[in-house]
């Protein structure tokens, strides 16, 4: 098929560097054109796995380019996706629609042909109902555009594993003809046996935050049973096991640690809390703000915890964060727990050295205040207590030895779980554990 995604940001580049990996002639669109003139040149500006292999790929053979001219975009493509940010807006709760808006009122004067427009962003019920009517009022196609919700489930770190090789595919359609397309675009995943789910838009819409605002409530759950584990000397890892076991709960994404982040999670538990207030449902409002508030302690809450661990004050005090991105895979530092923390200790007054494997440059942009090391090593000179941010396998290899030979004192706090703690404390360190018992120095 020929395909445009419009907007190039960590949803839309994987999404358009997969749909030309499944065979469709693509053209991405975005308004910043120093971008895409990277992207044309195979040039990613955003770290996933596996994502610059693919963009050289199919920039190379010429099956994808990018533009800036949504006239190019809008003759060219028979299927246009929606891939523009859709942040929270300036009220802190609902989502700012306005960059679909305007996308779409920029491509619709230009639609001739009769074609489908796919919005994978996340947004609020009643959304593909708005779009529709403006698109049949600047539309020259006029009712021949059909216009479908299509959410995206990607996990960013794993944007394109999710893409090629989702979990489902959701659609919202309002017609056969807008379904026959659903089934073309996606069939080579189809064909393996991935689930596609059709339903109303207004269903489709309420999926993506449904789904993520689930998550963040059970990372909220296990993050106060932590706390209660820390409180009664009980080890939260062994807690999960066990009740991961039952078939009705599960293990998966009940990890303990400083809060959830990144440009999707935290707004879509505020819209969908939002949402809850705007239908009428109180009983819903109460139960997720409750894991809102929990998540939004997280930060404040870890650096007590810091604070508790150190042999002297913290301010003066120096501290390595091991971490930026606000999860590993990626180098997305928005809501970043970590950098959240490093932030508050550098308030308290104490000297933080941050490292990430690759999130430095935009933790940088963010956070000019902190100091940043291209080594573990050179974050860890010094340090009066070691701080584990952010889950990066380099931090479970570290040799415990060596970095002890270069801290002012041999402590750390392990915020990811992460850590053999005993291998650290046999090396002579007193390791901090979240919702485990603490080690101490063999």
């Amino acid at each position: 098929m020929r395909v445009s995604v419009i907007g190039c940001g960590h949803l839309g580049i994987p999404h358009a560097a997969g749909m030309a990996h499944l065979g469709h002639q693509v053209i991405g669109v975005d308004i910043d054109a120093q971008k895409i003139a990277a992207l044309n040149a195979g040039r990613t500006p955003i770290y996933e796995a596996g994502l610059p292999e693919l963009l050289a790929k199919h920039t190379e053979s010429g099956e994808l380019r990018f533009t800036t001219d949504m006239r190019e975009a809008a003759e060219f493509a028979d299927l246009h996706f929606l891939a523009v940010g859709t942040p929270i807006d300036s009220d802190g709760r609902s989502y700012d629609t306005g960059q679909l808006f305007g996308a779409v009122r920029e491509l619709a004067p230009h639609l001739t042909k009769p074609c489908t427009i796919m919005g994978k962003s996340t947004v609020t019920a009643g959304t593909t109902r708005r779009l529709t009517d403006l698109v049949r009022r600047l539309a020259p196609a006029g009712d021949a555009v059909d216009v479908v919700w299509n959410p995206e489930f990607l996990r960013e770190g794993h944007a394109i594993d999710d893409t090629l090789r989702p979990d489902r595919i959701i659609a919202g359609v309002t017609s056969k003809r807008a379904e026959e397309v659903v089934r073309q675009v996606y069939a080579p995943i189809l064909a393996t046996g991935v689930p596609l789910f059709v339903m109303s838009p207004e269903t489709a819409e309420l999926a993506k935050g449904a789904a993520n605002t689930f998550l963040g409530m059970k990372i909220s759950y296990i993050n106060t049973v932590a706390d209660m584990c820390a409180a009664a000397g009980a080890d939260v890892l062994q807690l999960v096991d066990a009740l991961g076991i039952d078939p009705r709960i599960g293990s998966g994404g009940m990890k303990p640690g400083i809060g959830y982040g990144g440009g999707c999670l935290p707004k879509d538990v505020r819209a969908f809390t939002a949402s809850a207030a705007q239908l009428g449902v109180p009983d819903a409002e109460t139960l997720l703000r409750a894991a809102e508030a929990v998540n939004e302690h997280r930060p404040g809450h870890a650096v007590e915890l810091v604070d508790a661990a150190l042999w002297r004050e913290l301010d003066g005090a120096r501290v390595a964060m091991w971490g930026a991105a606000f999860k590993a895979g990626t180098n997305d530092v928005r809501e970043s727990p970590a950098l959240s923390v490093a932030g508050r200790l550098h308030q308290h007054g104490a000297r933080v050295t941050v490292h990430d494997p690759v999130a430095i440059p935009t933790a940088a942009r963010r956070h000019p205040e902190l100091e940043y090391a291209a080594t573990v090593e050179e974050a860890s000179q010094g340090a009066d207590v070691v701080v584990i941010g952010t889950e990066w396998s380099e931090y479970l290899d570290a040799d415990p030895q060596a970095i002890g030979d270069i801290v002012a004192s041999r402590v750390v706090v392990d915020f990811r779980n992460i850590l053999d703690g005993q291998r650290w404390a046999d090396a002579g360190w007193t390791v901090h554990r979240l919702g485990r018992p603490s080690l101490l120095p063999a």
